[in-house]
């Protein structure tokens, strides 16, 4: 299910961070510089290795487009890379001159979180390259940095082990004690948890431990924080965790050498990898594909591949357990207030309607048994309701539902991935484009670029699923 496709020997020293874009691989080092790979090959582009900073560089990300890299280094300093060229777009010094050791961008492009040993978490525009916002922890320096998938706010994790929220503007929603001996790295599946406005985040630590959470804020419920489980499958402390782009999987890398994959839904360890010498530092998904790069202080990094029709096999059946037709009267009243219908919740509860009722549920129905007086009401349910059905629908017919386009909601045939990080159908995709605001069909956010990078990938994993069922 999962194989070790190639190994890359260029750094000098330590292998710190390593991240994805579309078509890219970046990797990080103690050496002072940050390298480029192409995805198709592996091969290093012509302008890396990147050098500007002075000391240690600890962490590096894409932005959404994938057309700029930012580094942050020990020298105190986050740089901003064109990908194109390796040409320095900006460098922005950390205030107090701190050694810098996480950067994230937002969702939408907009902004950079920079956080360094002092404790300071700086929010810089990626337009203006200026400081915008400027926020500290109480202790501890600040080791690792996750922006919610829909871009309302973003979480820190210091060395003293506290996970801090913020919103975007730099106000601290929450904050408490997550791991004893300090929080090395943080991670938000981009997938809401079924189907609502909620997002699982995991945590790690030096206390050994992976630890997922329940992350909700809106302006009608609020912010909301919950711990539901702990996996403690490591011997030794955590150094890096991260879920894949379908959130289906977490991966976590650790001191004891090895990494262990787990499947998100049953938390079972799916594998247990253990080709590195020496402490695993960093570990990531690829978006869209099945690739996870693992780096270590043994110098290496090493890219694995998944069967990724095998995956999809192995979770359906979860999912179908999971969705719909599974949940609770309570659920139900959480779906509705995501979807703006908090004012249902009541009437919803008082005829009992659980999942199973909800997806029965007709025009007739509402006005008659439910009693919704209101039109647009009624139509707005509606509506939400065969979104839920349309998904149950296309789980049910076996076709895995990363196959599906999120706009059609039907199979494939020529799937693109967009600057949101999400595959489409290429002909949705550009009606959507065209027809509509440059936002994104999933998350809603402006799209960085209206570029179309073709899912060669995704592209022959359908095929090969449509030869093996479609005979």
């Amino acid at each position: 299910m999962v194989k070790l496709m190639h190994t890359l020997t260029d750094h000098g020293d330590d292998v710190n961070c390593c991240a994805f874009s579309s078509s890219l691989l970046a990797t990080c080092s103690l050496d002072k510089t940050i390298r480029l790979y192409s995805l198709s090959d592996f091969t290093e582009l012509p302008h890396s290795p990147l050098k500007f900073h002075t000391y240690a560089v600890h962490c590096c990300c894409f932005s959404p487009s994938g057309h700029i890299l930012a580094s942050c280094s020990t020298d105190g300093t986050t740089v901003l890379w064109s990908t194109q060229n390796g040409q320095t777009l900006a460098v922005m010094e950390q205030p107090g001159g701190s050694p810098v050791r996480v950067c994230r961008f937002s969702p939408d492009s907009t902004c950079l979180a920079s956080g360094a040993a002092d404790g300071t978490v700086v929010l810089w525009n990626v337009q203006s390259y200026k400081l915008y916002r400027c926020g500290s922890v109480k202790d501890g320096s600040l080791m690792a940095c996750a922006f919610s998938p829909n871009g309302n706010l973003f979480v820190t994790g210091s060395s003293c082990g506290d996970l801090t929220v913020w919103d975007d503007k730099m106000r601290c929603l929450h904050s408490e004690k997550a791991h004893d001996l300090g929080i090395t790295c943080c991670d938000f599946s981009s997938q809401p948890v079924s189907g609502h406005e909620f997002f699982r985040l995991a945590s790690c630590g030096q206390d050994c431990q992976v630890k997922i959470w329940v992350v909700s804020f809106s302006h009608v419920l609020g912010f909301e924080l919950k711990h539901k489980s702990t996996l403690s499958g490591h011997s030794a402390p955590v150094l890096s965790c991260a879920f894949s782009h379908d959130g289906q999987m977490l991966v976590s890398g650790s001191v004891d050498k090895s990494v262990m994959i787990y499947d998100t839904n049953t938390q079972n360890v799916l594998h247990t990898l253990t080709q590195h010498t020496r402490y695993v530092t960093t570990c990531a998904f690829a978006p869209s594909t099945l690739l996870l790069a693992t780096g270590s202080m043994d110098k290496t990094v090493n890219i694995w591949q998944f069967d990724l029709e095998t995956h999809c096999q192995g979770y359906i059946e979860d999912q179908l357990k999971h969705f719909t037709e599974d949940w609770s009267e309570e659920d139900v009243s959480m779906w509705l207030c995501a979807q703006g219908l908090k004012d249902l919740v009541g009437i919803f509860k008082m005829n009992n309607i659980d999942g199973k009722e909800l997806l029965s549920l007709t025009k007739e129905s509402l006005a008659d048994e439910l009693k919704i007086e209101s039109l647009g009401l009624r139509s707005k349910v509606l509506r939400k309701i065969e979104e839920l059905r349309n998904k149950v629908k296309s789980l049910s017919s076996g076709i895995p539902d990363e196959f599906i386009c999120p706009i059609t909601r039907e199979l494939m045939k020529d799937p693109v991935i967009a600057s949101d990080g999400y595959s489409y159908e290429k002909e949705a995709m550009e009606n959507w484009i065209s027809k509509k605001k440059r936002t994104s069909p999933m998350t809603n956010l402006v799209l960085p670029s209206v570029v179309l990078t073709p899912n060669r990938t995704l592209k022959m994993a359908i095929n090969r699923w449509l030869e093996t069922h479609q005979k």
